[in-house]
């Protein structure tokens, strides 16, 4: 008697990656917080999925490291943060590819060394790319950039070098002029890869396939059939030992002016002729430049920012904002921004999205949920069906990523009644695996040479405009609302719907 064996599951299916040409990646800061929890544990969970080539080597550049104690503190990152946890073979393979130079970034000294370094190990070992990361605080980025270009590092540069930029890409629209000319003055625009995470989140990314791959989406991809958009990217931390950072950012720099602006594109944005990474860009700016941008006057009917109180979240009672460490009594940040943008070109004129995000709310989420409009007409004549809700499509970027579709069905039995019931796909059940993390993605694409997922320099100067005229309102304006930590956040956020009779989604 044989036995049946059940059908591979083709969505499980390993796809073939490409390798990245053999690289020498230069992290500036490899002493740092951002490296050991998410530059070192790449590198490895790229290495152990075989998606490294043979030749690539890692130089920290650090102040007080030498090649013994980075590897140590490597090792003990990776046990800490991997995604794919701590092999001992993995990392045997990867230990005798680390290595250091020590430096300040404000002395040449630094560069002249780290060249003569990169230029000796491809003598020895064969040429390779050169990758420098600058997982450093922002002021250096233009002159660690001016520093590699004094030694020849910079535009030009044989073998060919890339530049890997963190956010954040300035404090306001001037400083981001600024660092943008800076940077241009060191490398070409082509060599330049801005990281911005949520670009590296598989739902992010499958917002183009949803989009552009589905024929039966885009006929009412619009506002003849949306009626609104809601992004939420809500945290139920707080600040923890950010405060020198975030008291003078708060979350309209920190996620409303990257972050958001970037979902907010990839939603609306229209389809490009081709995929790649110009192109998309191109179609992301154009959707930006289309962003409404409020007057003085306006701002407060538009936008509204919060910062949270003491309260409780999960069971545990939580200080206000003002009193945690480092923060001043009388700050005046705001840790809660919600937005109606209007995007005035023919795909979205009257089809408004609502933009939420904040701190110390009850539950951790990023969604973008888009809402139908109504059924025109309901023939049901003479039954009491009750309320029918609306379509809506939601698209969970964490922490479950996948896509839901609400639709409404009758329920069984001998009455016409409906209720709705929810399409489901997400991404564990159906690939049966583990989603790389974001800078897994982002850090082999760049390593690639594929800058599809990064943002342009045109395409942060666009976001810095449709922020600024909110933040200036802002410096002479009244102060943020104080919200309940645990809360939906600020009443006043309800409003921003209200008046149309709609509601923020429940958090």
């Amino acid at each position: 008697m044989s036995v049946e064996t059940a059908p591979a599951n083709p969505f499980a299916q390993d796809v073939a990656q490409p390798l990245p040409d053999p690289t020498s990646l230069v992290i500036f800061g490899a002493g740092g917080d951002l490296a050991a929890r998410k530059l070192l544990p790449a590198v490895y969970n790229l290495s152990v999925a075989g998606l490294l080539p043979d030749q690539v080597r890692v130089l920290g550049v650090a102040r007080r490291h030498d090649v013994h104690s980075f590897r140590k503190v490597a090792r003990e990152a990776i046990e800490a943060h991997s995604r794919t946890g701590f092999d001992e073979d993995a990392w045997k393979a990867i230990e005798p590819r680390l290595e250091i130079v020590q430096g300040d970034f404000s002395n040449p000294e630094l560069f002249e060394k780290l060249v003569e370094r990169l230029d000796r190990d491809d003598a020895r070992l064969g040429p390779t790319q050169r990758v420098f990361y600058l997982a450093v605080a922002p002021r250096f980025f233009g002159q660690i950039a001016k520093g590699l270009a004094a030694v020849g590092l910079g535009a030009g540069a044989d073998p060919p070098t890339r530049l890997m930029i963190e956010k954040p890409f300035g404090h306001d629209l001037e400083s981001a002029l600024k660092l943008n000319a800076e940077v241009a003055s060191a490398f070409d625009e082509s060599q330049v890869f801005r990281l911005d995470h949520y670009l590296g989140k598989e739902t992010v990314q499958n917002l183009q396939v949803l989009r552009f791959a589905n024929g039966i989406l885009e006929p009412i991809w619009n506002r003849r059939y949306v009626e609104h958009v809601q992004i939420t990217v809500a945290e139920d931390l707080g600040i923890g030992h950010r405060a020198a950072y975030y008291d003078s950012a708060g979350a309209i720099r920190d996620v409303i002016q990257n972050h958001v602006m970037q979902l907010l594109a990839l939603v609306a944005m229209e389809a490009p002729v081709r995929f790649d990474a110009d192109t998309i860009r191109d179609e992301k700016v154009k959707l930006l430049r289309a962003v409404r941008r409020y007057r003085p006057e306006d701002i407060p009917d538009y936008v509204v920012r919060g910062q949270y109180g003491a309260g409780w979240i999960g069971g545990e009672e939580v200080p206000a904002y003002v009193d945690e460490e480092g923060v001043a009594d009388d700050s005046r940040t705001d840790t809660y921004v919600a937005m109606r943008v209007e995007v005035d070109n023919w795909r979205w004129a009257g089809a408004p999205f609502y933009v939420r995000t904040g701190k110390r709310l009850p539950r951790r989420v990023t969604e973008i949920a888009v809402r139908f409009r109504p059924a025109p007409h309901l023939p049901f004549a003479g039954s009491e069906i009750g309320d029918v809700e609306p379509n809506e499509m939601v698209l969970s970027v964490q922490p479950d990523e996948g896509v839901s579709l609400r639709l409404v069905a009758k329920v069984p039995g001998q009455t016409m009644s409906v209720r709705p019931v929810q399409l489901e796909f997400k991404y564990g059940t159906s690939f049966l695996g583990d989603s790389p993390e974001a800078y897994e993605r982002l850090l082999h694409d760049a390593l690639r040479g594929d800058a599809t997922l990064f943002t342009r320099a045109d395409e942060v100067e666009a976001e810095w405009r449709i922020v600024e005229p909110i933040l200036e309102a802002w410096e002479s304006g009244p102060g943020p609302s104080v919200y309940e930590a645990g809360s939906q956040g600020p009443p006043e956020a309800d409003e921003l719907l209200a008046v149309r009779g709609r509601s923020w989604r429940q958090l």
